[in-house]
């Protein structure tokens, strides 16, 4: 197999990523452009040592779980790469993925996982979408990038987002075209805008963030006016004039409205700014918070370790159970909005602490300030092994584990098993529809509680 080769075969599964999965010859090929089912024809775009990398190039026989939809769903290549698969078989394939990966990787062959909870409607869920802009042939073009390469789709509607982000986006080229603004190039560092940041709230209030590569926006007044067409109440420029991936660069600057955005998740408020963390999906996130607060079996005793604790949204969701909360987060400027977010719904048993989960526990543990139960949700690449170890010498009665990545979740999982705690239950969330990306809530107990 070489690059440019033409094959033949069927997907059989998805990536993480959400690209289709094939076997030629017992060599994995993961191709984007198909879903399960699909018998395809597909070039071969780079070759590693234990797999390949290729696009899709003819469907030769449609999967029976394919749909269709009257709307444009170009932009499937780029943020949506399971949109044409079935919805059900896709909540399907989400609770299968991470039974696979407790049964694999963490030896849990008896576990019980639930089925996955999906939306009644899943669509236009996404409340902070950031679109970069680019060019092809003198033309500007904004989209999501068609995944794993910088090239853009171009689209004047997302289904991902709210269709007051559709508009933002119509106004934001029509300014460019007629004022002859270009998009930024971060290699010559020539041009101006990079990237739309839309945040939308509950009340389909928004804050626009226009990144650029320099200071000055040329007729941004121009701009400011025609948003407020909309329902916008915030904008702000975000400059990054980084060579990199990375999209918000450190420095903001108002422009316009307010400071702040305000949003909900159930009856709570949360104050955010243009670089704040808050979950993408706010009506799966409410369930979400409720199964953990469900599985970690919350009393008016209970003191609880918050671990990643971002904002603090889930250290505020269980406050009014508990007796004392605890926020571990290393961003400070999360730790600062988390401490303004708790007195904002004047929640007054919640400690917000600034530094390193590993370290953070170690001081608890040293100090006898022992929580019965925790929640932790860390990032992709899961916890380090010096916080598990803690936590284990904590010995909290509950353990949450809430998840994006079923197979570091597993590994985790597997650590906490092996040294005196089961799996009570496992709960996946849907919350990114039509991506290969799973949430996954865990809750474990001590064997001897």
């Amino acid at each position: 197999m070489k690059t440019g080769d033409i094959l033949s075969g069927e997907i059989i599964d998805f990536s993480h990523e959400g690209n289709g999965v094939m076997k030629i010859q017992s060599f994995t090929v993961f191709a984007s452009g198909g879903i399960i089912g699909d018998k395809v024809k597909v070039r071969i775009n780079e070759v590693k040592k234990n797999y390949a990398l290729a696009s899709v190039i003819e469907i030769i026989e449609h999967s029976n779980d394919r749909v269709k939809f009257d709307f444009f769903v170009e932009e499937s290549r780029a943020g949506i790469p399971l949109i044409e698969y079935n919805y059900n078989k896709q909540l399907e394939w989400k609770r299968n993925k991470v039974e696979m990966d407790l049964q694999k990787i963490a030896s849990l062959q008896d576990v019980k996982v639930n089925e996955t909870i999906g939306m009644d409607h899943p669509f236009r869920y996404r409340n902070h979408v950031q679109i970069p802009v680019g060019e092809r042939d003198d033309n500007i073009v904004i989209g999501f990038y068609e995944q794993g390469t910088n090239h853009i789709i171009d689209m004047d509607t997302s289904i991902l987002q709210p269709e007051v982000g559709d508009r933002i986006i119509n106004i934001v080229r029509m300014w460019m075209k007629g004022h002859n603004i270009r998009p930024y190039n971060r290699k010559n560092k020539e041009g101006i805008l990079r990237h739309i940041g839309i945040r939308v709230n509950k009340e389909n209030e928004v804050m626009v963030i226009l990144v650029s590569g320099s200071k000055k926006i040329p007729f941004v007044d121009k701009l400011i006016c025609a948003l407020q067409k909309e329902n916008v109440v915030s904008i702000y420029q975000n400059i990054n004039s980084v060579d990199s991936s990375i999209i918000y660069g450190r420095e903001y600057i108002r422009l316009y409205g307010m400071d702040k955005l305000g949003d909900y998740i159930g009856k709570l408020e949360f104050q955010l700014s243009p670089n704040s963390f808050f979950q993408t999906n706010r009506k799966q996130t409410e369930v979400l918070y409720n199964k953990a607060i469900e599985y970690l079996e919350l009393n008016k005793d209970d003191i609880v370790y918050d671990l990643f604790s971002g904002i603090g949204t889930i250290s505020l969701f269980m406050a009014p159970y508990v007796k004392k909360v605890y926020g571990v987060e290393i961003v400070k400027k999360a730790i600062e909005d988390a401490w303004e977010n708790a007195k904002l719904n004047n929640l007054h048993n919640v400690e917000f602490i600034l530094g390193k989960t590993e370290d953070i526990l170690q001081k608890f543990a040293s100090e006898k300030k022992l929580g019965n139960k925790i929640i932790l949700d860390p990032p992709r690449k899961g916890c380090v092994r010096k916080s598990l170890e803690t936590i284990v010498k904590i010995s909290p009665e509950r353990i949450v584990y809430v998840s994006c990545n079923p197979s570091t979740m597993a590994r985790d999982v597997k650590y906490l098993v092996d040294k005196g705690y089961e799996v009570v239950e496992v709960q996946p969330v849907d919350m990114f529809p039509h991506t290969g990306h799973i949430e996954c809530v865990i809750g474990m107990q001590r064997k001897d509680t």
